[in-house]
């Protein structure tokens, strides 16, 4: 069954603390426990003198206990004496100025030295621990890309980029003809003279900036496998993990994940809320908890990374420190996102932390457990969760593949980043839009990357996707599924130029039209008030939709539909409904708040709502959780149907 485990920290809590916790935690039902990565300094205080007894207790402890232990490298925290050695490991921000010690992440993925030192402690870490009978798995480091550190414009990291030029490029010629660099007189007679593109008078050439993403993705990748090698050697049998985050895409999550045997990502629906897009409708409706597709959103994304294998790292418990606002999850909603998680196949869920810490920057982050060593209200949500795992009893085996496949590419964020050309226009939001109009239409999905085999959807949405990688477009021509593709897809080359063709490229062989021209356009200005994007068409195909002056919004050539605007959701329910009815997959616009998932043979319905939610009818029946009436977080679980209206 799915496990349930929680973060400790041995090494700020006194030792006569630790058996308390070590028991406290299996009664819960906890069975993983994950530690070590930020105690580099408690490791090795000075350097080459090693302190193992504290964890070599603690280790001894938790695997008494029947505990099994995620052990993290430490090198998210290098301490002051490494900084000290050589202060030129710190990452340097794009005003150039270091980010100098005091928190975390605070190195440079390009830094030479501090690679040698990421190894050296990580060989340390895994000779002494990777056969200890405790040991279930490794996390590597801790939440790259967090605190926006994964790219950096040290001298390291320029030095590092031009190599990965030359090695890319081959010869200087060929990277001025593919960035363009006629343009304003920037061309280059090296690759010795090309700087990172950061304080340059106007936006630098959107080719180097895009390559500069990309060799900075390919930097945490590179680290990350240094690490793994290492622990596969000295660790055999033990899974590795690294725990990723919600909303963040400053690296490839694809690519990382190739490494790993699991990915893991860390929870915290409330925080997420707060800090991104999300209307101020949205902010107070959901205030306590959270949107109703973040969670779902970031399983089944970190789901297709990790091929079919997810967890939980850190899943919020209570109210966060870091969120502009903060406030405490409705009570029942740990429980719900506990539960969640294992609808959409979760391995284990962790929380985030075991007990609040009184101290430092996090002392405002609650835990299970007060400062004060009491239960706090995730603990109780917590053990209700542990009893739910066992009645339902699930086997912990691989998810269904759904019906329907969205497309996502870390890739298309950067292209949008980088020349949005209208405010606000991201790749990453138009993902999550389509996503969550699937989801309220009772739609199970998965999200997959472009190089993903298609076969067997029977509808594949691509709601973004700029540049089409080598074989995307054969490949949606053989999958047979209905396709809808949403606007700037195909509208740029590998190397950011429009094609010659024009957009939407290549994706042209699948539906004849092309994109003349393109408005960004502020609210209001066009009907519906929503539609701030909107592409003009050339084509011989009569539009499926219009606006009220004629302009073509969709087409359609067969199974091929083409969104050329964004639009509001309403208007995008009833295209992703039409296209759902064409692939024969049954929709339910669902309550606001309710969403279902299936898993396993069960029908999981969540209540994110603030008010009680029924059923629609013909849905529930013969409860396993929950009844047809739903409260504010709650669950209802019942024995799928033979035949499924909603599927």
């Amino acid at each position: 069954m799915m496990k349930l485990g929680v973060c400790w920290y041995p090494e700020q809590w006194p030792e006569d603390w630790w058996e308390d916790d070590a028991r406290r935690m299996a009664a819960m039902g906890l069975t993983r426990v994950r530690i070590g990565e930020f105690a580099w300094s408690r490791m090795e205080p000075s350097p080459g003198r090693f302190d193992w007894g504290w964890l070599d207790r603690a280790m001894d402890l938790l695997h008494r206990h029947g505990l099994g232990v995620i052990l993290g490298t430490p090198t998210a925290t290098p301490p002051k004496w490494l900084v000290d050695s050589m202060p030129d490991m710190l990452a340097v921000d794009a005003e150039g100025r270091p980010r100098r010690f005091g928190s975390r992440r605070h190195y440079c993925f390009s830094h030479a030295g501090y690679r040698a030192e990421s190894r050296r402690i990580t060989t340390e870490v895994a000779r002494r621990y990777g056969r200890h009978p405790a040991l279930v798995a490794w996390q590597t480091d801790n939440e790259y890309g967090c605190h926006d550190t994964v790219v950096s414009h040290s001298p390291a990291a320029a030095r590092a980029f031009r190599s990965w030029l030359a090695a890319r490029y081959g010869d200087v010629a060929a990277l001025n003809a593919a960035w363009g660099t006629v343009f304003w007189s920037t061309e280059y007679r090296s690759f010795d003279e090309i700087d990172l593109p950061c304080l340059t008078v106007t936006e630098p050439n959107p080719a180097h900036s895009l390559d500069f993403r990309r060799f900075s993705s390919d930097q945490v990748v590179s680290f990350n496998r240094e690490q793994v090698d290492i622990l596969r050697e000295l660790s055999p049998g033990r899974e590795i993990t690294h725990n990723a985050m919600g909303f963040v895409t400053s690296f490839d999550h694809h690519a990382l994940a190739r490494d790993l045997d699991v990915i893991t990502w860390d929870s915290y629906p409330l925080g997420f809320l707060e800090q991104f897009w999300f209307d101020e409708t949205d902010k107070h409706r959901y205030a306590r908890q959270g949107h109703p597709d973040v969670s779902a959103f970031h399983h089944d994304l970190y789901r297709g990374c990790g091929r079919g294998r997810f967890a939980v790292m850190e899943q919020q418990p209570g109210p966060v420190n870091w969120a502009a606002r903060n406030p405490a999850p409705l009570p029942g909603m740990v429980r719900l996102w506990t539960l969640e998680a294992m609808a959409h196949g979760a391995e284990f869920v962790a929380y985030f932390r075991w007990r609040q810490a009184p101290f430092a920057q996090e002392q405002m982050h609650a835990g299970l457990l007060r400062p004060d060593r009491q239960d706090d209200v995730g603990a109780f949500e917590a053990r209700a969760a542990a009893s739910d795992i066992t009645r339902l009893g699930l086997p912990d085996d691989p998810v269904a593949p759904a019906r329907v496949a969205l497309v996502f590419d870390y890739e298309s964020v950067w292209v949008t980043d980088i020349q949005p050309q209208g405010a606000g226009f991201s790749a990453l939001r138009r993902a999550f839009e389509w996503y969550s109009a699937l989801r309220g239409l009772g739609l199970d999905l998965d999200i997959v990357a472009p190089g993903a085999a298609l076969e067997g959807y029977a509808f594949v949405v691509v709601p973004c996707l700029p540049i089409l990688p080598e074989g995307f477009v054969d490949r949606l021509a053989a999958c047979g599924a209905q396709v809808l593709i949403g606007p700037r897809s195909g509208s740029k080359t590998r190397h950011f130029a429009i094609p010659d063709t024009l957009p939407p490229g290549d994706l042209q062989k699948l539906i004849g039209l092309k994109v003349t021209r393109v408005e960004s356009l502020r609210p209001g200005v066009a009907s519906p008030p929503a539609l701030d994007w909107l592409e003009h068409c050339e084509t011989a195909i009569a539009p499926e939709s219009t606006l009220a002056d004629g302009h073509g919004l969709l087409w359609r050539a067969g199974r091929i539909r083409y969104l050329a605007a964004t639009i509001d959701r309403e208007a995008l329910v009833r295209v992703l409904d039409a296209a759902a009815g064409d692939a024969q997959i049954p929709t339910r616009t669902l309550p606001e708040g309710l969403r279902l998932r299936r898993h396993q043979g069960l029908v999981f319905a969540f209540n994110h709502a603030a008010e009680t939610r029924r059923l629609p009818e013909g849905l529930g029946r013969d409860f396993i959780l929950g009844a047809e009436d739903l409260p504010p977080a709650g669950v209802a679980v019942w024995r799928e149907a033979e035949r499924r209206e909603v599927q």
